[in-house]
């Protein structure tokens, strides 16, 4: 303070010309305006959570969650998805330059940099302004990433095939027996290698648990193909007769 700056000079004496209140460190002195931390404080943290969670249980019980069957490791056309929230790399490794060879491209290098460029956005860009107008390096990568993020998000719905996805992993009742002469058969003419170990289909091939065809056609197929279907059997006619009246008998 300079000499004489707000100062009221009295005979010999300096008194502040204004006074300001001593307001204790707990402002123990402003009731209504604090609350204690226990149990007020805490109370209302809870009520607001439980709220929060019955919401969240009424939406598992009114929505299940979409399950599908037991994963089948020999099934190699299934096609997996990942959850929403990495949608986004999910679609960014079908691109060319960052799937194949280049996969560490897509899975950990573009990822690492845009994440690098967020985290060190307030270190690169550290003025006093808190208008995103004014702060043009921070505002331009935020908004940079998330157009990136929406628009490969929505390229990835917009472009998967979820008919297909859901008849892949629909859960079916069917018990196959997998010790019996048909089911090895399959096995061995590796009809199991597209159609899965559960014969429930998949990305590549239709399901075999309810193919809508008497045993004379399911033969047919198998032997000569049908559509995309090639003429994979290429066993015995015995065989053929067992693994034909196999297929038949399974059904949902």
């Amino acid at each position: 303070m300079h000499r004489g700056k707000g100062m009221k000079f009295v005979g010999d004496s300096r008194v502040p010309a204004e006074r300001k209140p001593n307001i204790p460190k707990d402002y123990s002195e402003y009731p209504g305006k604090t609350e204690a931390f226990w149990p007020n404080f805490l109370l209302k943290e809870w009520m607001v959570g439980a709220v929060f969670l019955i919401g969240y249980l009424s939406l598992t019980i009114a929505h299940p969650s979409p399950l599908e069957r037991i994963a089948d490791p020999t099934d190699t056309a299934y096609i997996p998805l990942p959850d929403w929230y990495f949608l986004f790399l999910y679609q960014l490794l079908k691109y060319s330059y960052a799937s194949g060879p280049y996969t560490v491209i897509g899975a950990l290098v573009i990822p690492g940099l845009a994440f690098g460029a967020l985290m060190l956005a307030p270190f690169i860009d550290r003025g006093p302004e808190r208008r995103p107008s004014k702060r043009p390096l921070a505002t331009g990568f935020m908004l940079l990433s998330l157009a990136s993020v929406f628009y490969l998000t929505w390229e990835s719905v917009a472009h998967h095939d979820w008919e297909a996805a859901k008849k892949q992993g629909q859960i079916v009742d069917v018990e196959i027996d997998k010790n019996s002469d048909g089911y090895k058969i399959a096995q061995a003419q590796t009809c199991t290698s597209c159609h899965g170990g559960e014969l429930a289909g998949g990305a590549a091939a239709p399901s075999l648990l309810d193919t809508k065809m008497n045993a004379e056609e399911i033969a047919d197929v198998a032997k000569n193909g049908k559509g995309s279907m090639p003429a994979v059997f290429k066993g015995t006619d015995e065989e053929l007769q067992t693994l034909a009246e196999f297929i038949d008998g399974l059904s949902e």
